[in-house]
């Protein structure tokens, strides 16, 4: 049946000189293997590509015989060609078309595979009047012979036998997995992989029933829903306050546009996080309009009882949303993002700082003629060819662009030229550059920039800028330090500036004006008082007390620490609270537990000393410090605020895309259950490698 298909195709030609025979295997009368014999002059071949057997032994003249007979199949008079029988002439499978001339090929001749390969030897059975099927093996090859045209079939069109099959419960808990899974991994598995012909393979093989996005988006979803979101009320119904954490009104990496919708968590005093809801926006969210949604989360959290929520931290709206709703409720501590704070200090520093806007205009003099001239950029790649990992093209901002709003492409082209620094040497002082360098003043220019050591000197200096501040954000977003390590944050980093001035011979009056201001418009009371107030930065004295730091505060940082403490108690205990605050101010805490909340230990990732325990700070004021009543609650509610509103690192362009597309309320809906089924996993997962790495500290 093969062969009469084909002689009805365009390989019918070659298929009137080449006859398939099955080889047997003596022992167990299964088929073993197909060879294609040369009717013409006896020769065997493998079976497995008879087109390419035919060209290169017919028509490349290989064949002795076969120039006598060299004509088309099609004119061969169907009655001259031999037929092939098939098991379909004996099941009545009979396949016919109208208006079709109908062949009969010959029929396939089978061997045992101990006997030799001589046509003496094969049985053939080509008889032009010969109509019925006679095999070697009798009636029992026909079951042989329909199961090689089944694996014909199956080569052609592969398709994965099925697995073993599955008792209904296995299936159950298999697809309860998956299901976990996928919506573990949705930010990253697209719903179309779930009906991928190839995972359908995949399930099929395993023995799992097929299954459609239907499945993973309505029953199965809201149960996980409904579960993972019964576990997050839970645990923010067990403590007494929280925190929340608005995140994603501002891109952290700085490219044009903004993220499609905000996060909202919830942070616990035992210094756990919980995902409450994710909101699609669109793009930009006016101040009013967060000042509202920041509001409806509160009292959907704690509806009448708002003075569990201790406060807010968020990466946008400090000046006025976070403002206006700190104002109205005095209970409240609204503070900004301490990792978008260091990431628009960069952006101060390419604005303001005349070094990055010397760096950049040399920089992109030097993109444009690297970039844009073929012959300079055939010279480029020619050198550059010694080391592949360097850039084909040096990547510049997108033209007519804010380089504060984009710095991270102006950062990328300062890395691609330091990178290149080698190459664009070897380029400049190849004889070709010099010949074109006297006509193009571009050029020349290009070349006295790239041979003057202060050049380099200053596209170093502003890229180490830029990398020691970004690598502090970097930290900052890790560690998620708490309210109280921003102060010593800050001073760090005015530390590691100071030090950059002076390697690189900066002028530091003009960089600390940045700093200081930048500093200033992070800057809240909160950030003194959560100082003063946690033991880990407890000072020893000469007498052998440990004492809060207020020397380490200007005198308005000071008066700040009064002001924030009393605003946050009632108007009856303020001053009771400010008599409590001298007291710790004069006496401290026992040196036993002092030492005991500044125990350290090394970061196994980054190798930096570390606060082994920094929960323990507000278990000292519950536990050791009863004494301070007043005092104490104001401790309790601000030693475990977070300074960071990023909860975790996710792409979320699938779940934009959901939205999107269905934009209607259902899948607006869906797309929510998923977030919150995705980031609710990935909090407990980090949650889980936390405790993780106290165990083993």
């Amino acid at each position: 049946m093969v062969r009469t298909k084909a002689i009805k195709g365009k390989g019918a030609w070659y298929w009137a000189h080449l006859e398939p025979i099955l080889i047997q295997n003596p022992e167990t009368n299964l088929p073993q293997a197909v060879k294609l014999r040369c009717t013409l002059c006896d020769s065997l071949f493998s079976a497995s590509n008879p087109s390419r057997t035919a060209s290169e032994h017919l028509k490349r003249g290989t064949c002795p015989n076969f120039s006598s007979v060299l004509r088309p199949v099609a004119s061969v008079p169907a009655s001259q060609l031999p037929p092939l029988a098939s098991p379909s002439c004996h099941n009545h499978r009979k396949r016919s078309s109208e208006g079709a001339i109908s062949y009969q090929a010959r029929p396939l001749a089978v061997v045992d595979s101990n006997m030799g390969f001589s046509s003496a030897q094969i049985v053939t059975h080509t008889g032009l009047n010969q109509h019925h099927l006679v095999l070697s093996g009798g009636k029992e090859d026909l079951n042989a012979l329909a199961m090689l045209e089944d694996s014909v079939k199956r080569l052609k069109s592969p398709k994965a036998s099925p697995g073993p099959a599955l008792s209904k419960g296995q299936v159950d808990s298999a697809f309860d997995l998956l299901a976990q899974w996928f919506y573990e991994s949705c930010v990253s598995v697209s719903l179309s992989s779930l009906e991928h012909p190839k995972f359908k393979a995949f399930l099929n093989q395993v023995g799992l029933p097929a299954l459609s996005r239907r499945e993973f988006l309505g029953a199965k979803l809201d149960s996980k829903f409904d579960e993972a979101k019964m576990e997050s009320e839970a645990r923010i119904g067990e403590a007494a306050f929280f925190q929340i954490a608005f995140d994603g009104s501002k891109s952290r990496n700085c490219s044009c546009g903004e993220e499609n919708f905000v996060k909202f968590m919830v942070n616990l005093p035992n210094g756990t996080s919980v995902f409450q809801k994710a909101l699609f926006t669109g793009g930009f969210v006016p101040s009013k309009f967060a000042e509202e949604i920041l509001w409806e989360s509160i009292t959907g959290i704690c509806g009448s009882a708002v003075h569990r929520c201790a406060g807010i931290v968020a990466d946008r709206y400090k000046t006025k949303a976070l403002k206006n709703l700190e104002i109205k409720n005095q209970w409240m501590v609204n503070i900004s993002c301490q990792v978008q704070g260091f990431i628009s200090l960069i952006k101060d520093f390419i604005s303001e700082l005349p070094l990055f806007k010397a760096v950049i205009d040399s920089g992109l003099k030097v993109a444009s003629v690297f970039n844009s001239n073929s012959q300079i950029r055939n010279s480029f790649h020619r050198f550059r060819s010694e080391d592949v990992e360097l850039p084909g093209l040096i990547r510049v901002p997108p033209s007519k662009c804010d380089y504060s709003k984009n710095f991270a492409s102006v950062i990328a082209m300062l890395e691609d030229i330091l990178i290149c620094s080698r190459v664009l040497h070897m380029v400049v002082l190849d004889d070709s550059y010099k010949a074109l360098g006297v006509e193009d003043p571009l050029a020349r220019e290009v070349s006295e920039m790239i041979q003057n050591v202060g050049f380099w000197n200053e596209l170093e200096a502003a890229h180490s800028l830029v990398k020691l501040i970004r690598g502090m954000a970097e930290e900052i977003e890790a560690d998620r330090p708490l309210v109280g390590q921003c102060l010593p944050l800050w001073e760090e980093l005015k530390s590691k500036v100071k030090d950059w001035c002076v390697k690189f011979r900066v002028s530091d009056g003009s960089v600390e004006k940045i700093v200081e201001r930048r500093f200033k418009k992070n800057y809240h009371p909160a950030w003194s008082a959560a100082f003063i107030l946690d033991p880990q930065y407890l000072t020893r004295d000469s007498s052998g007390k440990y004492l809060p730091p207020f020397k380490c505060l200007t005198n308005e940082q000071e008066k700040d620490v009064d002001r924030l403490i009393t605003r946050l108690v009632s108007t009856e205990e303020a001053h009771i609270a400010l008599m409590e605050l001298m007291k710790w101010r004069t006496e401290g805490l026992d040196p036993l537990y002092t030492q005991a909340v500044q125990v350290k230990q090394r970061d196994p990732v980054t190798g930096k000393m570390k606060i082994a325990n920094p929960r323990s700070s507000r278990l000292v004021w519950e536990t050791c410090l009863k004494e301070f009543k007043s005092l104490g609650k104001v401790a309790v509610r601000l030693l475990f605020l977070n300074a960071t509103s990023c909860g975790f690192k996710c792409n979320w362009s699938f779940m934009r895309c959901i939205y999107v597309q269905g934009n209607s309320r259902v899948g607006l809906e869906r797309a929510q259950k998923m977030i919150f089924i995705a980031a609710h996993a990935k909090l407990e997962k980090r949650e889980f490698s936390g405790r993780k790495k106290r165990m083993r500290s």
